[in-house]
């Protein structure tokens, strides 16, 4: 009998958590970590420590924050990169032959993940982007993973996927790239995501262009390669 799942990579929404549930009739326990850091943010419905949208909170004996670029702690839900104290049993010592590469992963005792999240006043840990995939459109610095989950939330959409693209006037504009379900007619579509986003989130992240794709390029571990969107 399949009691649990874990899920790391890509955040998910409630909508796949609560499909999870349902479906496999076992909750969906999202995790965090990375290479050079492994597992250091879960959540475990097993324990009662959960919150649909987060990854969880810090796994007792590591120490997971979020920092603003100056160094500076994050209040709660400030968005901010995410860090983790040094020295960590699941951390890496450093990069093979690569010093200078290994100093700039870390700042002040604290290992730089690369990631944007923000962190609630209960401890819970939510993820963003990674920085490099961040869009700054109109003075607004956009995290694609908030929209993607929500255009997925529709249940005529497979995958979707997020970036910048110029813009003369904002500097950049949401982009998304949508895969919809075999046999799903176009007509309405985009409207009706374009109104999701707005009332579900926020008018100033709404994607003010959108591409229909028969599929999205991702790595070998189901990971969205947004880089790839964004060189097209």
């Amino acid at each position: 009998m399949l009691r649990a799942v874990g899920s790391g990579g890509e955040s998910l929404g409630a909508d796949l958590l609560a499909w999870g549930q349902e479906t496999l009739g076992a909750s969906i326990n999202e995790l965090y970590g990375q290479t050079e850091c492994n597992l250091v943010v879960s959540s475990s419905a097993g324990f009662g420590v959960g919150k649909p949208g987060t990854m969880g909170v810090a796994v007792p004996g590591h120490k997971v924050a979020v920092f603003h670029s100056d160094g500076k702690e994050c209040a709660p839900d400030e968005i901010g990169e995410i860090c983790v104290r040094a020295p960590d049993p699941v951390m890496f010592l450093g990069y093979w032959n690569a010093s200078e590469k290994t100093a700039e992963k870390f700042r002040g005792g604290w290992l730089r993940t690369g990631d944007l999240g923000s962190v609630d006043a209960d401890g819970f840990f939510t993820y963003s982007s990674r920085d490099d995939d961040v869009i700054t459109s109109a003075g607004y610095r956009i995290g694609p993973t908030e929209i993607e989950n929500c255009l997925t939330g529709d249940p005529d959409v497979v995958m979707a996927a997020c970036i910048g693209v110029p813009d003369p006037t904002r500097g950049e504009i949401v982009k998304a790239f949508v895969v919809l379900r075999d046999g799903t007619a176009h007509d309405g579509v985009e409207a009706r995501l374009v109104a999701r986003v707005t009332q579900k989130i926020s008018p100033h992240v709404t994607p003010r262009a959108m591409a229909f794709v028969s599929e999205l390029p991702t790595t070998a571990t189901g990971k969205i390669m947004r880089r790839a969107l964004r060189e097209r």
